[in-house]
């Protein structure tokens, strides 16, 4: 399917609509999980968003209305047993992802098995996205745009090296509750288009491969939202012409992405 194509069917439109708008969110929000070491952050807050959706499917109730607010509320567990509980942040993000894959699991077996709808939230259904959906995602984006211009300075010695910020009198805890709760609001929303078994992938490669050769940091959050925005074209147009998985296809050509700039860094340097 040529790439024009895509303008003729408005379910088509709805998911490249949808997949630049999680790019954009995944790109510049990956660059500072990637920089604080929270890589897996994703990883996590999709298995708790995991057992949402099978909460939801188990009620009736559409999966995103359970999922959203119980990722948010994983988020803030998730710092405050970083703050409080006296363990890393990984050996947080680890415990509240095993609790939510096995909550999702007890769920769906309560439900019968994996359905058809949950089997699709495992593995994503961007060309499945609703209108309501998108519009959400527009708002994120605008907060999210919004909140790394208004507080860019404090932000990027945050993600550099706390301590110092913290001396520099840099609100250190409010502005990691706020990338928490923005990464678990892209999080849910995501879910969506790769699934819950990639959606972290989404959050790493882009912000991995625009760090290969970032002239500053400016350029950095830029770059990986571009790498994003690649990635969901290429991997939706591939999904389209090969009868392949959107999701897993997504995320195959932000990997290809990141291999690309790491070699053009290598042989650069």
């Amino acid at each position: 399917m040529e790439f024009l194509n895509f303008f003729q069917y408005s379910f088509l439109v709805r998911a490249l609509i949808a997949g630049s708008l999680i790019a954009v969110l995944a790109g510049v929000l990956g660059v500072f999980l990637v920089l604080r070491k929270l890589s897996l952050i994703g990883d996590g807050l999709a298995h708790v968003s995991f057992g949402g959706v099978a909460l939801g499917l188990l009620f009736g109730v559409y999966p995103f209305y359970v999922s959203l607010p119980l990722t948010l509320l994983a988020s803030f567990f998730i710092f405050q047993l970083s703050q409080r509980a006296r363990i890393y942040g990984d050996a947080a993000i680890g415990i509240v992802s095993a609790v939510g894959v096995a909550g999702g699991v007890v769920i769906a077996s309560l439900a019968q098995g994996f359905n058809v709808d949950l089997f699709s939230y495992l593995f994503g259904s961007l060309l499945a996205v609703k209108i309501s959906e998108i519009y959400f995602l527009i708002f994120l984006v605008l907060l999210t745009l919004t909140f790394l211009v208004y507080y860019y300075r404090p932000l990027f010695a945050l993600a550099f090296d706390e301590v110092s910020a913290r001396a520099m009198g840099v609100k250190v805890a409010w502005l990691n509750s706020i990338l928490l709760v923005l990464s678990a609001l892209t999080v849910a929303v995501a879910v969506k288009a790769v699934g819950v078994m990639l959606v972290s992938a989404l959050l790493i490669l882009p912000a991995a491969a625009a760090l290969q050769g970032a002239k500053n940091f400016r350029w950095a959050l830029a770059s990986a939202a571009l790498f994003a925005l690649a990635a969901v074209w290429l991997g939706l147009l591939a999904a389209l012409n090969f009868n392949l998985p959107a999701g897993a296809s997504i995320v195959l050509a932000g990997f290809l992405l990141f291999l690309g700039a790491y070699i053009y860094s290598h042989f650069r340097s």
